[in-house]
């Protein structure tokens, strides 16, 4: 098999092809009309975090790391004492997407130790870029190695200095956003710098650098589902970019990538603001208790309880208690048990996350 040499960039070949302009124009607006349907949703917390746990959830399925809506929500009732693995896998996960937002939202750059941070959250260790040579990558069906990235320490860190220089300095290139971001998810997944966790950081640095372009204000568009529905042509097109330098087809992929995604997290989002206008009304109309923060909360969390309550609004217990009680004694949450305690199931918008 003949070996493949990584090269820095950018890319010495002409990416603005007929067909890769077309549908570049077709991405950005359906990226414009997300960005602003984002906005509808008062508090950014509710879309960060339900749809972040959904990109949790699926980013961790293309690794084989699967778990269910209902482990993963009461995942987040109680990380102390959550027994399946995969579901605190998946937990990291959005803990280390929030964490890298955080991050470029306050330095505006997307720098290795902020990649570096970003992958010790999600696999719970501190190995940094590997140092010991023997990682390759092989075919799931017939184990046969497809391909060796930078084996070297030397250049895994040489390489990642220029991808570094790359992701924030747009003078480097002169290359529409979108067409960079399929390059720098290329050339991240093919340094391949961790041991462990390069997938699931890779597409982290995707949607933070939508951010970072301000091509979006929140991290809310994950491309994780539609890699899972296209897994085969996604391994094939980033391997072809290896062995014959065909560029515009993986660049086409990743652009109705964002497209499709982008139709469906506006569906998605719509969905959301109706069930928050109807429930927002109930409950004013209904109850003495109303607040946007309660509101904020049921829409936060999709399984909520009482500490939230207390920490989220500053009630006491007992008071925090009584409204999750009222509201599932009328059908707007569901009452469940977690061991002793109780959980409350923000039903309406379970369903329409885990559909």
């Amino acid at each position: 098999m003949k070996m493949f040499e990584l090269k820095k960039l950018p890319v010495e070949k002409d990416l603005e092809t007929i067909e890769i302009l077309k549908k570049l124009a077709t991405a950005h607006r359906a990226l414009a009309e997300l960005k602003g349907v984002a906005t509808s949703i008062p508090n950014e917390s509710i879309l960060i975090n339900t749809l972040g746990l959904q990109e949790a959830k699926d980013s961790s399925a293309i690794e084989n790391i699967i778990t269910t809506h209902d482990d993963l929500y009461k995942a987040e009732l109680n990380v102390k004492e959550i027994k399946s693995l995969n579901a605190k896998e998946v937990h990291n996960y959005i803990e280390a997407l929030k964490k890298g937002f955080s991050l470029i939202s306050e330095r505006k750059l997307i720098t290795n130790n902020i990649i570096v941070e970003i992958q010790s959250l999600l696999e719970n260790n501190n190995a940094g870029f590997r140092k010991v040579p023997g990682t390759s990558l092989k075919n799931a069906s017939t184990g046969e190695i497809i391909y060796t990235p930078p084996q070297d320490i030397a250049d895994i860190k040489n390489l990642m200095s220029n991808l570094e220089i790359f992701i924030n300095d747009n003078a480097l290139s002169e290359l529409d956003p979108l067409i960079k971001m399929a390059i720098i998810h290329f050339q991240f997944e093919s340094i391949h710098p961790f041991y462990d966790g390069n997938g699931r950081t890779g597409r982290i640095i995707n949607v933070l650098y939508l951010v970072l372009q301000d091509l979006l204000n929140l991290p809310i568009l994950y491309l994780s589902k539609y890699i899972i529905a296209n897994k085969a042509d996604y391994y094939r097109l980033l391997q072809e970019v290896r062995d014959r330098d065909e560029w515009e087809e993986w660049i086409l992929f990743m652009l109705n990538a964002v497209i499709e995604t982008s139709k469906d997290t506006i569906a998605v989002i719509e969905k959301i603001k109706d069930l928050l206008i109807e429930y927002k009304h109930k409950i004013r109309n209904d109850y003495k208790f109303y607040s946007q923060d309660l509101l904020n909360n049921l829409f936060k969390h999709p399984y909520t309880k009482i500490e939230f309550l207390e920490q989220e609004l500053g009630i006491s217990r007992i008071t925090a208690a009584t409204y999750l009680n009222k509201l599932a004694d009328d059908g707007l949450l569901r009452k469940e048990k977690l061991g002793t305690a109780n959980y409350y199931v923000n039903h309406k918008l379970y369903d329409i996350l885990s559909k």
